[in-house]
Order: structure tokens, then sequence, then C-alpha cells
């Protein structure tokens, strides 16, 4: 009892928020929102998504308002709601409070955050980029909307207490570091976590994730040249990006046809140079020989 009374009442201890006021300069303000965007597409979770259209593309009109539920039909123990990034939710919280929360997952009333949100990949990223992120997200209209509460399963109620970390955030890579810097952007995108079922083979896809009717899978992205991107060149790997760039209202999805999560419409809209380190690093991780499904009907809905 007295372990559990200290995971309860000691943790998370990530210490104090740090005491910062980040400048809101339109250059921060601009990389703030191309990496809250289309880098690491925090906006995907943190909106309203429109599931009847091909890769469930932004609502515009509910930027940042959250409302993304991760639940038990992701395998997710509890039912955990992305938050409202605009000022009705943190119009109160300090810079230092977001930063915290971002970098450590731990809220400002002192609450773990279940770590859907990848806040042990942010912790690593350089405090720049997120001071420019936390910057764009002051810029958000207000839109007010409650969220409701977390609800962990047991045991998670009690683990979810043990996750967060401290940051230890790192300088960017130079970009002239092809490689180096697209492993720095494929942390910030969280590319390892969906796209790896099994551990030990990292980016070799397989991982389920529930739609509504169906079921898909993540593709294969290791550079194995039967099942991943081993046979792509640089013009096609960033060309299947591209393709998605502007998904319009034109490409409804029926019920039972394949969907798929991965968020086109913004990873679509970064950076040719960006796209192009990104493969470089890919290209430069271990081969996985394993064919992935593309996807399912559940036999219940």
């Amino acid at each position: 009892m007295c372990a559990l009374q200290y995971i309860l009442h000691e943790l998370p201890d990530v210490g104090t928020a740090p005491v910062i006021s980040i400048e809101r300069s339109p250059k921060r303000v601009e990389r703030g929102k191309y990496l809250a965007l289309n880098v690491m597409a925090c906006m995907d979770c943190h909106s309203e998504r429109q599931w009847n259209q091909y890769a469930a593309p932004i609502d515009t009109n509910h930027l940042g308002s959250g409302g993304e539920v991760f639940g038990h039909d992701q395998g997710i123990p509890g039912k955990f709601v992305a938050a409202n990034l605009t000022s009705y939710h943190l119009g109160e919280w300090t810079d230092g409070e977001i930063y915290r929360a971002i970098t450590t997952g731990v809220s400002k009333d002192g609450r773990a955050l279940f770590p859907v949100m990848p806040y042990l990949a942010y912790g690593r990223l350089d405090k720049e980029d997120i001071y420019s992120v936390i910057a764009y997200l002051r810029t958000l209209p207000k839109i007010e909307r409650q969220i409701p509460a977390p609800l962990a399963d047991f045991p998670m109620n009690f683990i979810i207490h043990t996750i967060p970390r401290r940051a230890a955030p790192e300088a960017a890579p130079s970009r002239d570091s092809k490689i180096a810097y697209g492993s720095y952007l494929v942390l910030a995108a969280d590319c390892r976590t969906c796209h790896t079922a099994d551990h030990g083979d990292d980016f070799s896809g397989g991982r389920p994730f529930k739609i509504g009717s169906i079921t898909t899978y993540s593709a294969n992205i290791s550079p194995d040249r039967e099942f991943g991107i081993g046979s792509w060149t640089e013009d096609e790997f960033i060309a299947r990006f591209k393709a998605y760039a502007n998904i319009r209202d034109d490409h409804p999805v029926q019920d039972d046809e394949f969907q798929t999560i991965m968020p086109w419409s913004q990873f679509g809209k970064m950076k040719e140079t960006d796209l192009a380190a990104i493969y470089a690093y890919l290209k430069s991780v271990k081969p996985v020989n394993k064919e992935t499904a593309r996807f399912r009907i559940n036999q219940y809905k």
C-alpha cells in the first residue's frame, strides 16, 4: 500500500514548470505553425477531423479545439480526449506550464498525461522548436469547448503516474546533415510509434488502428526492398506525400471502404527538403522483411 501511495501522491516528479516568457515574433510563430500543422501534426489530434473524407482532413473551423478520442478501439486502456489548445483552456496557463506539458507530460495541475501525446519524444526536441509551437498556439482563436476528464483503466490509473520524464532537449542537427536532420524530423513526427507493431522491428508497420467498421494497418516504411520503401527513389517518396497535400471534400469514404489515420493532408504540406531528409534517414535504418495487411472489415462493428 505504501508503494501505491507513493505513486499516487509523489509522482510524477519532473520538477516545477520553468519560468519563461516566449516572444511571439512573426518568424517564431510561422515556424511553430509549420511544426504544429505539418511535422508534429499536433492539430490532427487537437482538432476535429472529417472521418467521412479520405485521410480525415482537419475541420479548420475547429482548429485546436480538441476532441479526438483515444480509447479501447485503439487498444488504449481507458478513454483520453485530446485537450483544447485554444485560450479557452490554455488562457490561464503560463508559457512554462505549456512547455512542461509538451515535453514532460505533466499538466498545469500536476496530473500525468497519457503518452498518446508523444511527450517522451517532444522532450528531446530543440527548445526553440517547442517555444515556436507555443508561440503559435497562443495565436489560435478562442473556441469554447469543454473536454471531458480522462479515464484510465486499472492498472493504468497507477502506471500513468510513472511515465512522465524530465525533458532532455537537444539542439536540432544542421539541415546540411541530411540523415541526422531526417532523424530529428522523424522523432518530431513520431513516425516510429505508428509504424512499429513489434518491438525491435522499427518502422516495419503492421500496427492496427480501428476506424469505424474497418481496421487499417500501418505500412512498412523500413528500407526493405520487397515490402518496404527500399526500392523507392527520393522523388517517388516525396511525390507520395505531395499527391495528398490538398485533399478536398470530393474524396468521400463509404462504410467498409479503406480509410487511414495517416494525416496525409498535413504531412503532404511538408517542405520537400524536409521530406527528402526523412527519406534519407529511413533509408539508413534496418530493413525488415515483413509484409503487412492493408485493412480488413471488422466482423463486429
